[in-house]
């Protein structure tokens, strides 16, 4: 017996006689067994029903293989090594509809920020510049996704309930007291930082919790829920559309902030977890670090598909934060203009559903590739000709509504089937931190390109630079886990 065999004997010997490894040759051996290895608990010392077994020496915890290792190990998948997961019923999806309602909360209002963004610079911040004007909404979703990182194993050690009640409450406040604002530093304490405090309280439960009762069904499931961030993005520009010439801005703040307390009544209701925490030796739950797992980027998969979200909400808050101005100032009704919000939000439910359902059958990985590249062509060959067109804006408005709304349905199970479940709230946090920076930077660096000369199209030609960039972080993800073959699914 060689040294290997040796290896996997002991392992067994240690308790993991349910799973097989096998050598074998095959170069991609590995990346076939990836999405086997990703529904079992890595570590090999929890004791609960659920726990899974420790990889074999010279792997690490995402079936990278050691290079001091000649052969490559291939896991197999057995009965007693995967955990059983509902895939629906009552539960399942009473979870479903909490997290929609929390997701309506948070992306909603973020999907109507391009509403927010045309009235503070025609109202309160009309002295101010749009870079300027927009580090509000950059600020807003950096905290949403930096602060994410200490909530993720709050969340995976504690469960969702105190975080989604703290979130809620916090979101209601931060528009409550937006009312009363008038200052450039006031609308960025409440709008930016209470707001954004709420949201990262709500982002890590209401995908995380869904993880616990789906798998098979997850892309499904995450896209029936995310299509709350399009929905709200429909609902609230129109609102705000009869409400701000009728009662005023600080009433249609609080109309919107009881709207979101109603809201966190669902969220708090259904929103749990069902998977126990691992436990270590001593039988207590293992307590993991509130700060980011760079470990994760050793495995350039997850280090690729990080940075395309990145590339992708660079690209992505162009138009949700400028749309609304942009028709605007090509001579079509301010007011009006909350419209094309309206029209991308629309198609953002669209995209959010149906790519989920086909992302679980056709590979995730395959159909997040496909709406990345339908966001680069529809930010060429729509917007940047559209000018004065209604016609054309609107056509783009829905169609990049389909596209980007599959995206953001599509991250969190992409970035899932690269990571063991039970940590998924710390690395898809961390994911997430990466992507903060694109947040805190994309509408500011917009806002000072439609400050030069050429606003407007060099504007446009950055947004869809940018999703061609997040369009081959992600291709190289998915070549570096199966390779070039597309009829490969993953």
């Amino acid at each position: 017996m060689d040294s290997s065999d040796e290896k996997i004997t002991a392992n067994r010997d240690n308790g993991a006689s349910d799973s097989s490894y096998t050598i074998t040759d095959d170069p991609g051996a590995e990346t076939k067994a990836t999405s086997q290895c990703q529904d079992r608990e890595i570590p090999s010392d929890t004791t609960d029903v659920e726990s899974a077994h420790s990889p074999p020496p010279g792997h690490n915890d995402y079936g990278a293989r050691d290079d001091k290792d000649a052969a490559q190990l291939e896991r197999l998948a057995s009965v007693a090594t995967t955990i059983d997961f509902p895939e629906g019923g009552t539960q399942g999806w009473l979870v479903v509809l909490g997290s929609f309602c929390a997701m309506l909360s948070l992306f909603g209002l973020i999907n109507s920020a391009a509403v927010f963004e045309s009235y503070f610079s025609t109202h309160q911040l009309v002295d101010k510049t749009s870079s300027e004007i927009g580090w509000i909404f950059s600020l807003y979703l950096f905290i949403v996704f930096f602060v994410g990182i200490q909530v993720g194993p709050i969340f995976d050690r504690f469960g969702a309930r105190a975080l989604v009640a703290t979130g809620s409450v916090l979101i209601f406040l931060s528009l409550l007291l937006l009312s009363w604002c008038e200052e450039y530093y006031q609308i960025i304490l409440t709008y930016a930082v209470l707001g954004g405090l709420g949201g990262a309280m709500l982002n890590s439960p209401a995908y995380g919790s869904i993880a616990h009762f789906f798998n098979t069904r997850r892309g499904l499931a995450t896209g029936i829920a995310s299509t709350a961030g399009g929905v709200g993005g429909v609902i609230f520009p129109v609102i705000l559309r009869e409400l701000l010439p009728g009662v005023g801005f600080p009433w249609s703040c609080r109309i919107l902030a009881f709207i979101m307390l109603g809201l966190a009544i669902p969220s708090n209701l259904f929103i749990k977890t069902r998977l126990q925490p691992a436990k270590g030796p001593d039988g207590l739950p293992k307590v993991q670090s509130v700060w980011p797992d760079f470990s994760v980027f050793k495995d350039a998969r997850f280090a690729f598909a990080s940075i395309g979200i990145f590339f992708m909400e660079w690209g992505l808050f162009v138009p949700l934060t400028f749309i609304v101005s942009y028709a605007a100032a090509h001579g079509q009704d301010a007011t009006e203009s909350y419209l094309y919000l309206a029209y991308l939000n629309a198609g953002s439910v669209l995209g959010r559903v149906l790519p989920g359902f086909l992302a679980d059958r056709l590979g995730r990985f395959n159909v997040i590739i496909v709406t990345i590249a339908l966001c680069v062509i529809t930010v060429f060959a729509f917007w940047l000709p559209a000018g004065r067109s209604e016609a054309l804006l609107i056509v783009y408005s829905v169609l990049f509504g389909v596209a980007s709304g599959s995206n953001l349905g599509l991250i969190p199970v992409c970035l899932g089937q690269l990571c063991d479940h039970r940590r998924y709230g710390r690395l898809y946090s961390t994911a997430m931190m990466v992507a903060s920076f694109g947040t805190l930077s994309s509408v500011p660096i917009a806002g000072a390109i439609l400050d030069s000369d050429n606003g407007w199209q060099s504007l446009i030609i950055f947004c869809g630079v940018s999703y061609c960039i997040a369009l081959a972080c992600y291709t190289t993800a998915r070549v570096l886990a199966v390779g070039w073959n597309p009829r490969t699914i993953f």
